[in-house]
């Protein structure tokens, strides 16, 4: 009895949900027939030529193409640009006195570099003001005009700034490029404590896996020898857990330089010889022990000898008989 109940039960049950199944699914009669889209509107060519100009002005400005004929030296910018200099601040090679056999050393070097064959990059570490930088620019001002005179194209010259060391790999790809040959120049190089940009300057000069460009050679300047100084060196030694492989860490950026060229403190008759120089390149008037006198007294004011303090003895004598330094440092 209860099992034809219930069987009863289950059938009415199927009928209704098939019934609201039905319902559901049949159009209804009075529902409305659905209208087309719309078709787009045009765009209005004010409001776009509003929206162009507005991602103009977001958008940075395009670089300007680098152009290399533009000079034979430029200054790197850490945007990615090259300022061309048009006139280098650069003392003759002939007025560089004392330092005859680091000149002819970067002479040769460079020389053999701008020919295509073998040179090794350069550290000139030293006494401040012996000329290591005038050096540079007057080795490469020497080696154009050898070239100029056999029709081939001239030596270029980048100086980059210590602080942007860490854009030399991006500076690389631009000389990588070129048909020119580049001498690389960083004036004043060394590094702090807490400065990790040395490691840049190392994977480009020896270790990466690009390597060097062929037609890049890199000089740099410094007081410090090892690039670092004295109390960063001792103090790697007194607190590291391994103190010399610390050592090792940060003195090997000066080991990726093939040629290290020191300069020494002049003697008194060398800072005479670079006062001569300067005198008679620039056609001052001034008696020999006058000359003399003066310029001892100088230097002893200053508490040094060298080719910079020489240089601003020069411009004192120039000033007060009114003479014009054309082309001084």
């Amino acid at each position: 009895m209860e099992q034809a109940v219930s069987s009863e039960s289950t059938a009415m049950a199927k009928k209704k949900t098939l019934k609201t199944a039905s319902r559901r699914s049949a159009p209804k009669a009075n529902t409305p027939a659905r209208k087309p889209a719309a078709a787009p509107q045009k765009a209005d060519p004010v409001v776009l030529a509003r929206i162009a100009d507005a991602l103009e002005r977001l958008a940075p400005p395009a670089k300007p193409p680098i152009n290399l004929e533009a000079a034979d030296a430029f200054v790197w910018q850490p945007d990615g640009t090259l300022s061309p200099v048009p006139h280098v601040n650069r003392v003759g090679m002939s007025l560089l006195k004392g330092i005859d056999r680091v000149r002819d050393t970067l002479i040769e070097n460079t020389e053999r570099f701008a020919k295509g064959l073998p040179a090794n990059n350069a550290l000139l570490w030293g006494a401040r003001g012996m000329g290591k930088s005038s050096l540079v620019k007057a080795a490469q001002a020497t080696i154009n005009a050898g070239l100029a005179r056999s029709g081939q194209r001239p030596l270029k010259l980048i100086e980059i700034h210590r602080e942007d060391i860490e854009t030399l790999p991006n500076l690389m790809a631009i000389t990588r490029a070129s048909r020119y040959r580049f001498v690389l120049f960083c004036d004043d190089l060394s590094f702090d404590a807490d400065d990790t940009s040395y490691k840049s300057l190392k994977a480009v000069l020896d270790g990466g896996i690009e390597g060097r460009p062929e037609n890049v050679i890199f000089y740099a300047t410094s007081n410090r020898r090892h690039l670092l100084s004295r109390d960063m060196i001792e103090n790697e030694r007194s607190t590291g857990i391994n103190p010399g492989e610390a050592v090792e860490e940060k003195v090997s950026l000066s080991d990726r330089f093939g040629l290290w060229l020191g300069f020494h403190r002049c003697s008194q008759d060398e800072f005479l010889a670079m006062v001569q120089g300067y005198v008679g390149h620039y056609g001052l008037k001034l008696p020999d022990d006058e000359l003399r006198r003066e310029a001892l007294e100088w230097a002893t004011t200053r508490g040094s000898r060298s080719g910079r303090v020489a240089w601003q003895f020069i411009q004192e004598i120039a000033g007060r008989q009114g003479v014009q330094l054309k082309d001084g440092e």
